[in-house]
């Protein structure tokens, strides 16, 4: 396809594709003259890539192309290619947390403890573990008594739900592709997944103590 269709197809931008190729981001399509090239899936499904990257990851081109770069070198380790697309494992080039914000390794004892009480195998380095620190330290600076053990019945939802979404991927066989949806579910989904806490909970408050009605506007 040419570039235009390209364009239509992945709803980017002519001038930003253009951008994408200048920096490496998009490999060079096959030249069919001086100025022209041919362009095909791989392609439509790369941009689609930096798209969820960019857009859903919220990262800056420069890192997109650190990660975009790691996926392809580690394409057929598919636990390190979705580390990667997660944003757990940084790319070569990308010091540890750098990236994501995360904290040096060993800085979060609390996660430490939830992981190792889960029998967990999870990074060092997984921006999660400052996540969980830094909420427990903020829910006791406010008089809230809450630690590490407290989060273990979410742990073993969060482990479920871990499940259901990576079964969801067992079907996809090209590993970019892979890697695209993996950034798409698990970014894109968060909202609806919090909406979903925010309805069981009005559910769960009407039966305890709401004589079974239902609030309505």
């Amino acid at each position: 396809m040419r570039i235009s269709e390209l364009s239509r197809r992945s709803g980017v931008p002519n001038a930003t594709i253009k951008y994408y190729l200048r920096e490496g981001l998009l490999p060079p399509g096959r030249a069919t003259a001086a100025t022209q090239a041919e362009y095909d899936e791989t392609h439509l499904r790369r941009l689609r890539l930096i798209r969820a990257l960019t857009g859903a990851r919220g990262l800056s081109v420069a890192s997109a192309k650190h990660v975009l770069d790691a996926m392809t070198e580690h394409r057929t380790d598919l636990h390190q290619l979705l580390g990667i697309a997660f944003g757990i494992r940084p790319p070569a080039g990308v010091t540890p947390g750098a990236a994501e914000g995360g904290a040096p390794a060993g800085a979060n004892p609390e996660a430490a403890a939830l992981v190792d009480a889960m029998g967990w195998s999870v990074s060092e380095h997984n921006p999660a573990r400052q996540a969980v620190d830094e909420t427990l330290r903020t829910l006791r600076s406010l008089g809230i008594a809450y630690d590490w053990e407290a989060l273990l019945p979410y742990a073993e939802l969060a482990q479920r739900t871990a499940r259901h979404d990576l079964e969801q991927l067992e079907t996809v066989t090209d590993p970019m592709e892979k890697a695209e949806r993996a950034v798409l579910l698990t970014f894109l989904l968060e909202p609806a997944l919090m909406a979903l806490r925010r309805l069981a909970q009005e559910n769960e408050s009407a039966a305890r103590h709401g004589g079974g009605e239902h609030t309505s506007t």
